[in-house]
């Protein structure tokens, strides 16, 4: 039995995230049925990050195991061409039968794709949220320095009671202008339900002046949600990469 990683990149617009949902199209169910039409067998797809709906990916990844043969770079074409084209795997190889995509996992990367203009973006639009109204950057960043570390995120997440364990480690959260967009990059161990999409909501509502830098301490340290600025819309985030 054989144990194969992929690396995967898709658009999520289309999808209800990539878990396995009934009657609804997710990223999981249709990338096991175009490896099952390869391989001829029925596959458990583990994948390493559950993306909500909507939410995107350059740096998915998942295992199968499989009694098939087929060479990692074969598998690589054949699937491909089995995949709808906002899917693509864009690497297969073998590793230890023991290897978990998920459970493996060290650190995962995400960034928030946000677009500080009053002018929408046509080419862009499934990938950045548009805040037409000016950001103070400064701010965000130092406000940003209390959400680094190990920290209980119950204000940062839209399912707290269904979390057993909501304390999680940010390794550094960036915030960084290029041209009129602000990317937000996130690393952490990993991360709760929506808790990205609602430490970008936050930190947007200091840079407007609506939540002052050191209150964002306090909101973490209440473990209340409704404190927290909104939950930033899907589209603009992206897995970016998944560490081992």
């Amino acid at each position: 039995m054989r144990n194969i990683r992929l690396l995967i990149e898709y658009e999520g617009t289309q999808y209800a995230g990539w878990q396995w949902q009934k009657n609804q199209k997710t990223i999981q169910e249709t990338l096991s049925k175009a490896v099952e039409r390869v391989v001829q067998e029925p596959v458990k797809m583990y994948g390493s990050s559950r993306t909500d709906s909507g939410v995107h990916a350059l740096g998915q990844v998942a295992n199968f195991k499989t009694t098939s043969a087929i060479p990692p770079e074969q598998l690589i074409r054949a699937i491909n061409f089995y995949l709808p084209h906002d899917i693509t795997v864009k690497d297969a190889a073998d590793v230890l039968e023991s290897f978990h995509a998920r459970y493996d996992a060290q650190s995962k990367i995400y960034r928030y794709t946000l677009l500080n203009d009053w002018i929408r973006t046509s080419l862009n639009r499934n990938f950045c949220h548009v805040c037409g109204l000016l950001l103070n950057t400064d701010k965000m960043l130092d406000a940003a320095q209390y959400l680094i570390g190990t920290h209980d995120f119950t204000s940062f997440t839209t399912r707290a009671l269904q979390e057993r364990n909501r304390i999680r480690t940010i390794k550094r959260l960036e915030i960084a202008k290029e041209g009129k967009y602000i990317l937000f990059t996130v690393e952490a161990d990993g991360f709760l339900y929506n808790m990205v999409r609602t430490m970008v909501g936050t930190l947007i509502e200091v840079g407007r002046g609506k939540i002052m830098t050191e209150n964002v301490r306090d909101i973490l340290a209440a473990r209340n949600r409704n404190l927290a600025g909104p939950t930033a819309p899907a589209k603009g985030l992206c897995l970016i990469e998944v560490k081992y």
